[in-house]
């Protein structure tokens, strides 16, 4: 059996993956370009263009003994992969593009005039089908190249398609997300110090991702839920000692900067007068008094990591 690709944080698998990215930046903007020259038909054409040079750099690549590069350009190819069914999916009229239509696909018509702006509006067989392969072409790649990075897509993508399937938006969707995020959690947890070790980065990485940003749905207001937010960041922080992911303590610190930018903004004035009316009188040394205590804070909470190794 073909070994896992464990990437290891060097200056050149850092410009491997630099050279990666800008190159899918450039695929981006090229498809958003060519949007604006073509038809649909056109645009697929160029997509698939694209795919088919990404699909190929990545083949050649394995076959070179390059496992780092091949695997990064599989995951730009699963990208480009998406963008290519999304125009097929558009020029054959099976996306809904806008309220108030229906999709056809097949023999099948669905109304989605209910749908609005929120991917999670509605039952788009279109979307949910598109979702579906995109899915399925990140777990193939993950298992042709044997690189963890396309995990990251399938992750994604198994979280929307099954919180497109069973939530139509607001707390439910955030409960789905939440309930998915613990999965991935378990998932990765299972996948550390095993031969899939390097899976679990990501499946550890879109836990806390989902997990984050359920919490940040519902405490984004008022002072008390930034201070839950403060507390959830910390149980990040107290996460990656435990798993030996440093990812939870990006995410944490990340967390501890938002909470402190909301508590800065709010602490620099307060409004005077009766009734509403008055000005604000400013405090404008109290960002930087949050922000030097946030900085002492992650230096202290780093040495009490010192000595804990961990992994990516």
């Amino acid at each position: 059996m073909q070994a896992v690709a464990k990437p290891q944080w060097t200056s050149a698998s850092y410009l491997v993956y630099a050279g990666a990215f800008v190159v899918l930046g450039a695929a981006t903007a090229s498809v958003s370009y060519l949007s604006t020259q073509y038809g649909a038909g056109g645009l697929a054409a160029w997509a698939l263009l694209i795919f088919a040079v990404l699909l190929t750099v990545a083949g050649g690549l394995r076959r070179q003994g390059h496992a780092l590069a091949a695997g990064v350009f599989a995951f730009l190819a699963v990208d480009a992969f998406g963008i290519l069914v999304g125009s097929l999916w558009s020029w054959w009229g099976w996306l809904d593009t806008s309220s108030g239509t229906s999709v056809t696909i097949g023999s099948s018509v669905v109304d989605t005039s209910s749908a609005s702006s929120s991917p999670f509006s509605g039952f788009d067989v279109g979307l949910l089908s598109l979702e579906l392969l995109i899915f399925l072409a990140a777990v193939a790649a993950v298992r042709a190249f044997r690189h963890p990075l396309p995990i990251w897509t399938a992750t994604g993508l198994a979280w929307l398609f099954v919180t497109d399937v069973i939530s139509n938006g607001g707390n439910w969707t955030a409960v789905v997300t939440l309930f998915i995020g613990l999965v991935y959690l378990a998932i990765g947890r299972s996948l550390d110090g095993g031969p899939r070790d390097a899976y679990g980065f990501w499946f550890h990485l879109s836990a806390g991702e989902l997990i984050g940003g359920t919490l940040l749905y519902w405490w984004h207001a008022g002072d008390f839920r930034w201070s839950l937010i403060c507390v959830g960041a910390l149980v990040y922080i107290a996460l990656a000692r435990r798993t030996r992911r440093s990812s939870w303590a990006v995410l944490g610190s990340l967390g501890l900067v938002a909470a402190a930018t909301h508590f800065s903004v709010e602490w620099s004035r307060t409004s005077v007068g009766f009734f509403g009316d008055g000005g604000e009188v400013g405090r404008p040394w109290a960002p930087m008094v949050v922000f030097a205590v946030l900085g002492f804070l992650l230096v202290a909470l780093g040495l009490a990591r010192r000595g804990v190794a961990a992994d990516v």
